[in-house]
Formats: C-alpha cells, sequence, structure tokens
C-alpha cells in the first residue's frame, strides 16, 4: 500500500501542512466514471482543474504526496503568468507576498557587464517579473480548488498502471488503504518531469540534455541587496563556471551554483561541501554574515519535448509534456501557458461543442512552442554551461571582451520566458489581420490597457470567447447581442465588451461596457468605430476587423469549432 510520509516537511520559514487521505466511492465498490482526471497537483495540474471548473467541468485530481512541494522550485513569475493566474483569483495574494523586479546583472570578475531591463509601461498591470517559491503559490491555486464544487482532490493517490482504448483511460490507484481502479473519458498528465503516466504509455521526449549540473540552495540570510537576477560567469571560487543569486520573500536567498565536471550529487549536497561554496560566494560579494540551509537541490539542464501532447485520451501538459532548463524562467511559466491553451478546449471538446481537432490544436500549438523555447534556451545553457570545448572558447573569449567593449554586453541577455504568438495557427481567421496598423495580430495574446487607475482590460475577461466591440451603433450592438443569445444556446461562451467613449444611448444587457473616453485603448488596437477583435478564452487574438461583419464574426467562431 501507498503510504507518503504523514509528518510535515522541514522549513525554516513554511510551515507545510499534511493533507490526509479521504477514502474515494470506488473502494466502496460504485462504479464512476469521471469526465476528466488529472494526475499531478502541482501548479500545472491544480490550475487546469482550476480552469476547466470555470467552464463547468467536473475533475478529479491524483496526488502521490499529501503536502505541497518541498523547496523553492520554480521562483520567478513572468507578468503573462500574472495574467493567467488572475483568472481563477489568485494574483491577489501573489502581490501581498511576492518581491516584484524588472533587473538583471551579469557579472564577470566583479564588474557589471550586462544590465537588463525588462519593458514596463503605465499599462502593466503587473511587473515583468515576481519572486516567489513555489509552495507558497500552490497553497494559494490550493485554497481556490478546495472552494470548488467541481474539483475532487484525492491526496495519496499513486497511480500504478495506465490504459485506454477508444473511449477512455483506465488507471490503477494505490492509497494508504490499498488499490482501486479509476475510469475517466479523458487523462490529463501533469505529473512533472518524471512523469509516471509519459513512460507507461511508452513516450519518448525529443531533444538535448547538458553535462552541466546545479545546486539549488535556498539559505535565510540578512542581503542589503535589490530584488533583481545576478549572474556571476567564471567566478574565482568556481573557476569556468556560473552562480545565479535570487531573493525570495521571508529573507530567503536563492543561489544556484554550476559543479565541475564528475562531482556527483552526494558530494555536492554533504555539509562540508555547501558550506564551503555558499561561504566562497557570500565572501566573493562582500557579504560576512551568519546564514541557514533550508532546502537544497542538484539539477542539470535538459531541452526536451515530447512530439506530440496527446495520445489517445491522455494529455500531456507542463513539465510531463517537455522539461526545459531554468534559466529564462521557462518551466512553470511555460506550464501556466500550457493548462490555459489546453483547459478550455478540452472543455468544449467534452461538452460536445468542438471536435477532436480542437484538443490537437494544443498539441500543435503548445509543441511549437516548446521548440522555440528550447531553440531560445539552448543558446542561454550553452553560454551557461558550454557543453563542448569550442563552445566554451567562444564563452571566455565573449567574458573577457566584455571588459573592454560595451557591444559585448548584450551577449549576455537570458532570453527570458515570453508570452507566446500562434501566428499560423489553424484556428486563426485572416480577416483584416495584415492591415491593421497596431495593435496584437493574430495569434498573439490581448494587450492589458490601463481604461482608468485600478481598472485594466484585463478586469473584465472572461472564460469565454471574448469579443472587443470598438465604438458599435446600438443597431451594430444589438445584432451581436443576437449573436451571442444564438451561440449561448450552443453552450459557446460569449463576452462582448463595447469600448466607446460616448454615454450609453440605451441599455446594454449582457454587454460590459469599457469607457475609453482619451481614446487610448482603440489607439492601441488600431481600432476605429464598428472595429473587432475576436480573443480565444486564453485571450490570444483570433481574429479581428476593421468594421463590423456579424457574419463573418460567426464564421470565426465556426472555424475555431471546425463547423465552418
Amino acid at each position: 500500500m501507498h503510504q507518503p510520509d504523514t509528518s510535515p516537511r522541514h522549513s525554516i520559514y513554511y510551515d507545510y501542512k499534511v493533507y490526509p487521505f479521504q477514502r474515494p466511492s470506488e473502494m466502496d465498490d460504485k462504479k464512476l466514471r469521471h469526465k476528466a482526471v488529472i494526475v499531478g497537483a502541482g501548479p500545472i495540474g491544480m490550475m487546469t482543474a482550476l480552469n476547466l471548473a470555470q467552464h463547468g467541468i467536473p475533475s478529479v485530481v491524483l496526488e502521490a504526496d499529501n503536502q505541497v512541494s518541498h523547496g523553492s522550485r520554480a521562483i520567478v513569475f513572468t507578468r503573462r503568468s500574472m495574467e493567467i493566474l488572475q483568472q481563477v483569483g489568485v494574483t491577489a495574494r501573489m502581490l501581498e507576498k511576492a518581491l516584484p523586479w524588472s533587473r538583471g546583472n551579469s557579472f564577470y570578475r566583479g564588474q557589471c557587464v550586462f544590465r537588463m531591463e525588462a519593458p514596463d509601461t503605465p499599462d502593466s498591470r503587473f511587473r515583468p517579473m515576481y519572486n516567489l517559491q513555489q509552495q507558497y503559490l500552490e497553497e494559494y491555486i490550493l485554497d481556490q480548488v478546495m472552494h470548488s464544487e467541481l474539483i475532487e482532490m484525492r491526496w495519496a493517490s499513486k497511480v500504478m498502471a495506465v490504459e485506454q482504448d477508444d473511449n477512455c483511460v483506465h488507471l490503477m490507484v494505490d492509497t494508504p488503504e490499498g488499490e482501486y481502479r479509476l475510469t475517466s473519458d479523458w487523462l490529463v498528465a501533469a505529473d512533472g518531469a518524471r512523469s509516471f503516466v509519459r513512460s507507461a504509455l511508452n513516450q519518448r521526449m525529443e531533444g538535448a540534455s547538458y553535462s552541466g549540473q546545479f545546486v539549488i540552495a535556498d539559505i535565510r540570510i540578512d542581503l542589503d541587496f535589490p530584488t533583481e537576477r545576478r549572474a556571476y560567469f567564471d567566478p574565482e571560487w568556481n573557476p569556468g563556471n556560473t552562480v545565479l543569486m535570487h531573493r525570495e520573500p521571508d529573507n530567503i536567498w536563492r543561489i544556484d551554483y554550476q559543479l565541475p565536471q564528475g562531482e556527483t550529487p552526494e558530494q555536492a549536497l554533504s555539509e562540508a561541501s555547501l558550506h564551503q561554496r555558499i561561504n566562497a560566494q557570500l565572501k566573493m560579494v562582500g557579504i560576512d554574515a551568519p546564514w541557514e540551509l533550508d532546502w537544497c537541490s542538484v539539477y542539470s539542464a535538459r531541452t526536451l519535448t515530447l512530439p506530440d501532447y496527446r495520445v489517445g485520451r491522455v494529455v500531456f501538459t507542463g513539465d510531463a509534456a517537455h522539461i526545459l532548463p531554468i534559466f529564462g524562467v521557462r518551466g512553470a511559466n511555460t506550464g501556466l501557458q500550457d493548462c490555459q491553451n489546453l483547459a478550455w478546449k478540452l472543455a468544449l471538446h467534452i461538452k460536445g461543442v468542438a471536435g477532436l481537432d480542437l484538443v490537437d490544436s494544443y498539441s500543435r500549438e503548445r509543441v511549437q512552442a516548446a521548440r522555440e523555447i528550447i531553440d531560445e534556451a539552448g543558446k542561454s545553457t550553452r553560454f551557461m554551461t558550454p557543453p563542448s570545448k569550442g563552445y566554451r572558447l567562444l564563452r571566455d573569449a565573449t567574458l573577457s571582451l566584455s571588459l573592454q567593449k560595451d557591444f559585448v554586453g548584450p551577449l549576455f541577455h537570458w532570453r527570458t520566458s515570453r508570452a507566446h504568438n500562434y501566428p499560423d495557427s489553424s484556428l486563426n481567421t485572416a480577416a483584416d489581420n495584415a492591415v491593421f496598423a497596431s495593435g496584437p495580430a493574430n495569434g498573439m495574446p490581448l494587450e492589458n490597457i490601463q481604461l482608468s487607475e485600478n481598472d485594466y482590460l484585463f478586469d473584465h475577461l472572461d472564460n469565454a470567447f471574448n469579443l472587443l466591440l470598438f465604438n458599435l451603433t446600438p443597431v451594430q450592438l444589438d445584432q451581436m447581442q443576437t449573436l451571442q443569445a444564438t451561440l449561448q444556446t450552443e453552450e459557446i461562451p460569449i463576452n462582448l465588451l463595447h469600448v466607446t467613449s460616448r454615454p450609453a444611448e440605451q441599455a446594454e444587457p449582457s454587454v460590459t461596457r469599457l469607457v475609453d473616453i482619451s481614446g487610448h485603448m482603440r489607439s492601441a488596437y488600431g481600432a476605429g468605430s464598428g472595429s473587432v477583435y475576436l480573443a480565444r478564452p486564453d485571450h490570444h487574438v483570433a481574429a479581428r476587423w476593421l468594421s463590423l461583419d456579424v457574419a463573418a464574426v460567426k464564421q470565426a467562431i465556426d472555424n475555431i469549432l471546425n463547423k465552418a
């Protein structure tokens, strides 16, 4: 029988809670068939469950452990991730705890050779980056999960076998009270880099594994450094290698340092080795202060992806689908974009609104995104951990030259995680996309615009097809409301947002009115009177028109649902 440790994990700053196993109905011989089962209760698994619930789809979440994750793990969350998290109601708590930042410094031989500044504008509801330990994020998401009547959390539930046929997936689950069989229409594998589901289905990843290994160490220490990324190349105490430092909440600092070739994780994590190297790094930055270790681990840089994220009725997401190096904060941030892309597509298919092609578009779009990330991350990884003598020679020459030539600095750019675009998606409709002078093009996420103090466009987006309507006439609004009512009878969720500076000439039921007195949003979107943007439930633009064409809007939605 599966028996996870029932003692709370040790931490000098985080209070771990153990969640009890609750006997499921299947163990009492009840024959149930679920709509969706999610394996893995990390941020990606729970976010998938929340997003499905927002579309009315119930799910069961299986987690082999009985606590949130141990250690800081993912610590940097991007602006795009905050926009995604906003839709499930966790950003308020994030903002109370997380540390915002926008700069990164690269050091070589005691000199700052490159300073990165991430874009930040008045329209930015969120800062470019936020530092927060993963266990806090999991706690905040879990609180939302526990308030949902459509999500059943099953702790201490370890998947032992996976089988599927054309109609459903069968799981064998081991628990503290024995095994039981679980059946679901769909299975979402969000069980991380060591995914059991991926192994059980004999799915192999494609890509590269790099030889460099890093120690992650979370220490509590009082340092008077700003919140920003600090990268140290070829430090005296760790020649030829790289060290990263990040401030975290609760006076915790994360230090990542590269290991010499041939050193084992056991050697690297010995108490003597940790103390020697952490003290050497602190001494190098001019710090002589006591510190306390909270957690440590070893990881290696890998750039891998499955070639297809759907295998029958099993869909992979997050680290179960791809494994990316942490350089550029790509892991969890990429996973959050995965689950936002997947959930609405799977939900509409489960409801019978859309066919399998919509689910497959998740795989097409996100595999392409992963491959773009792998290309970008590979450049960063080869600079951080040169895989050959040739790469090391080039990296070392770049480091030396950076001390005299300013133009070399941008070569240190770490190509941070970004919001991915789908310009070639089969879900796009060309319409007037090419003739707009500005605004987010097809495949891009909507641009969050400040409408007034503490009021932004994304505050009004729904888990639906969002239609931005610019200065429509009353007749045009009536036409769009008629279309909305028609689509809603087919269980197609539609949210109408009317962007206008005019006072309301009549009541606008079922329409969200966005007041744009200055015309700032119209200008940012390149819109005139009658212009329309169609955004998918994951906020990516699918089509845009300079002038309203109701039939064309309907056809574009039909194209997404494969009804055209």
